[in-house]
Parts: structure tokens; sequence; C-alpha cells
């Protein structure tokens, strides 16, 4: 039998909030997981992002003998910081110490998300987390993108929007001297303001994109106000989605919102089978979705991996 340590690949999947790096064979065996921080080198400075990605692949790596990975992947929203020499010096110093000796490649998290999701080589990836992206795949990789404008130009249906909405419909109660309950009253109450002014200045006292740390409010809420926030997400993010132009092949949908049994995303899925899209999919986890890419050009069956890496 052939030794397992013949053929590793090393996934990583890198985020704002976290990085989290798997190790598999090329039998499918998962031999090793780690996670840190979040290392998206456009969120934390350079040397923190390359100090976190390699923490999570240490900890993946364990006891393995790292001059044994044949492929190693990492998605990451930030993969243009690759091209600048400062970070690329740092980066490639941390993996040599880390004794990998394989080529690095650097994708982008839909092309990791889509692969979460999917065997297939081509689709759409939707992914709404604090903010919304869509991606047309073809070949396993991202060709072109829809959304992901950031939290002041767009990102509508993403946690962010979905805070900045949840605000708007507390602030028109108020104006309107309603009574303050349901929803309003969820933001009122973890704003800590409770007239008008207050919640505007409460509102703004924090870097705007903080305003998705009131998402949950809206996902738990029963009322109507809640109710026509989740609608409109719904419809905003079936648009985006649409905007990569879906043909007859796979939208893997990815992200802490359309996780299929959260509210949002019952609701977007709900939304894009009413437009004819039928072949909707859920992403698994990224750090595996990046092992599997990195995995996909060694393997003699990369279909019969994905489900040992995946599970579907």
């Amino acid at each position: 039998m052939r030794d397992e340590a013949a053929g590793l690949v090393l996934g990583l999947d890198v985020g704002g909030t976290s990085s989290r790096a798997l190790v598999g064979d090329l039998g499918g065996r998962v031999l090793g997981s780690g996670e840190s921080g979040g290392g998206n080198p456009n969120s934390v400075p350079p040397g923190e992002a390359v100090a976190r990605m390699t923490e999570a692949a240490r900890e993946a790596l364990g006891e393995l003998d790292p001059a044994a990975v044949r492929g190693c992947v990492v998605g990451m929203a930030g993969i243009t910081k690759l091209s600048d020499p400062r970070f690329r010096e740092l980066f490639s110093a941390e993996w040599a110490r880390l004794g990998l000796r394989c080529e690095v490649e650097a994708v982008g998290d839909g092309d990791v998300s889509f692969a979460a999701g999917t065997h297939e080589s081509g689709g759409v990836v939707l992914i709404a987390g604090t903010g919304a992206i869509a991606a047309k795949v073809r070949e396993h990789r991202a060709i072109a993108n829809a959304g992901g404008w950031g939290w002041l130009l767009g990102d509508e249906g993403s946690a962010y929007w979905l805070g900045r909405e949840a605000v708007r419909a507390t602030l028109r109660v108020l104006d309107s001297r309603s009574a303050v309950r349901g929803l309003s009253a969820a933001v009122c109450e973890h704003l800590a303001a409770h007239d008008r002014d207050a919640l505007i200045t409460a509102a703004n006292a924090r870097p705007p994109v903080h305003l998705a740390e009131l998402a949950p409010l809206v996902t738990e809420s029963t009322g109507e106000e809640a109710a026509d926030i989740v609608r409109r997400a719904a419809r905003l993010l079936a648009d985006t989605a649409e905007a990569a132009h879906p043909d007859d092949e796979p939208i893997v949908l990815a992200g802490g919102l359309l996780t299929p049994d959260g509210r949002i995303g019952e609701a977007v899925r709900a939304e894009l089978r009413t437009r004819g899209h039928t072949d909707l999919r859920s992403a698994g986890p990224g750090a595996a979705g990046a092992a599997w890419l990195a995995a996909q050009p060694l393997a003699p069956n990369p279909e019969a991996l994905h489900h040992r890496f995946l599970g579907r």
C-alpha cells in the first residue's frame, strides 16, 4: 500500500475573521486541520496576515512531513496582495520555514467556495456574509464577478445591508412615533439608543461595516419589519447571482448568511427556484474546497476525491 505521505495536499481558506487549513492525501483522507485568526491582508497588517495563515497551516500539518505536500492552494479575498513584493517576501519566508517545498497557488474566495460545493468545472457561486458577491466559474476558476462592491457602493443583501436596513426601519418607527416593538425594539436595545438622535449617533459611532453585527436581529425577529427585509434581501441576492449569468449549471451558495437552514439561505433558495434555477448546491468547508483544488490536477479520479473530502 502506498504511503499516504507520498501524496499530501494542503488547502487554506483565509477570511477576515478566521483562517482555516486542511491537509489530506490523494486517497481523500483528511489528515489534519488547523485554525487561526483572520488573515485577509486587506483587513490586517501584512505580517499579521502571514502569521495567521502560517499558524493555521502549521496546526493542520501537525507531525506530518511538510516536504511531502505536493500541492497547496490558498483561497482568500485579498489575493492581489500577493503581487505586493513586501507581502510576497513575508509569505515566502514563512512558508519556507514551515518546510513546504511545493508551489503555492493563490486563488479567490469564489474559486474555493465553488469547489467546496461541487466538483463541476463551471457554474456560478453566490457568497453572502458581511459582504455579497457572485462569480461566474469556468474550469474551476472565477472568470467574472458580479457585486462585491463593498458596503459603501453595494453588497446588497449582505449582513451589512441587513443591519443598515434594520436601523433604517427603526428610525422610520421612531420618526412616526409608533410603538417600538419587535425588530425595532431589538435594534434600540442592542445599540442602547431609545430615541431618534441617540440611534443615529450610535449607528455612526463605529465604522459602518459594524452594522453587520445587527444582521442576527433581522433573521431572528418574527415581525413584519424583519420579514420585509428578508424578502428584499432574497430578491437582491438572487439578482446578484443572475448578474453572473448562470446557464444550466449549478449555483453554489456559500457564506454565513446562505446556510441551508438559515432564514436568508432558505429565502434565497426559494427565490432562485421561482426564477427557474433548480440546481442549487451548498458549499462545504472552504479549506476542504481549497485542498481539493490542490489535489484535482494530481488525482486520477477528482470526482471521487471530491466526494471523500466534502461528502458531496
